[in-house]
């Protein structure tokens, strides 16, 4: 079963939910997706962490077989290549690395070489597999970390499976979200809350994925984000409260459910919850 956990912005709550969750499970695999600022290994702290590099594919020119024909820099959307006095440039920078100014290349003139993009950590500790994605500063994709990430290290399905994605609504979440079975979405009790909330709603139902919300950082009182999800039909899964305790524990990146017995008993219900979501789901979809 894999679950994606998702928020329109960062800070909303989304690795305290997915690295509790992750700690619930007797057997899980978490999956840090925020490849730009992964933090949820700070929680977990693995050990025998090893660590493997990430390439893409980017063009290099032999200058000596190149004509000047042009053909690559017409191609190119993203102008990461130009004509300058009589030589082609390639601007690593801003290639998309699709390879199609190699393949058009009428004297083949252009050929693959390999970029460093990142890289990727695994280890283990408590049962919990933690895979990790860091993109490179500068790099402008981490969707081929993603794609990495969740074609080699997504459990076989025996045990539990947590995405922890990108905050937002980008192709980086579109990716980490494709081929999960069910979407939790973090938010929080702010009008600027229900923004966020919209944007990654809107994505999961053009995705088609089952999801409900999980409102955190709640206090007494109005809760637009609560009023968003009764006006619209979306289930809330649960409700977190704004709590010191909880707050102390996340500031000092300690699972909460090894140190509190109110959370755990929060997030273990949480779990169950989904995971009636997720068959509920099956069950209809293969009726």
């Amino acid at each position: 079963m894999r679950i994606a956990v998702l928020s329109g912005k960062g800070g909303t709550g989304k690795t305290l939910v997915a690295v509790n969750l992750a700690a619930a499970a007797k057997d899980s695999t978490y999956i840090d997706c925020d490849v730009e600022e992964p933090n949820g290994h700070l929680f977990l702290k693995p050990e025998v962490v090893q660590e493997e590099e990430i390439t893409v594919k980017i063009p290099a020119v032999n200058e000596q077989l190149c004509m000047g024909c042009r053909t690559c820099t017409y191609f190119c959307r993203f102008n990461a290549l130009a004509y300058i006095n009589d030589k082609l440039k390639i601007f690593a920078d801003v290639c998309h690395c699709c390879g199609g100014c190699v393949l058009l290349c009428p004297v083949e003139a252009l050929s693959d070489i390999d970029k460093v993009i990142g890289k990727i950590q695994k280890g283990a500790k408590d049962n919990i597999n933690v895979n990790t994605g860091i993109l490179d500063f500068g790099v402008e994709s981490g969707v081929p970390i993603i794609k990495k990430l969740l074609s080699e290290y997504v459990s076989d399905g025996k045990n539990l499976t947590l995405i922890d994605c990108p905050p937002g609504s980008a192709c980086i979440v579109m990716e980490s979200i494709k081929d999960v079975d069910y979407c939790i979405l973090v938010a929080e009790p702010t009008v600027f809350g229900v923004h966020n909330l919209n944007m990654v709603y809107e994505l999961v139902k053009l995705f088609n994925k089952p999801h409900g919300v999980v409102l955190n950082k709640c206090l007494e009182g109005e809760n637009p984000a609560e009023q968003f999800c009764i006006k619209k039909g979306i289930k809330i899964l649960d409700r977190i409260p704004f709590d010191h305790e909880l707050g102390t524990i996340n500031s000092n990146a300690r699972i909460a459910v090894r140190e509190s017995e109110k959370y755990q008993k929060l997030f273990v219900d949480l779990l169950q919850k989904v995971t009636k979501e997720v068959h509920q789901h099956e069950a209809v979809t293969h009726s």
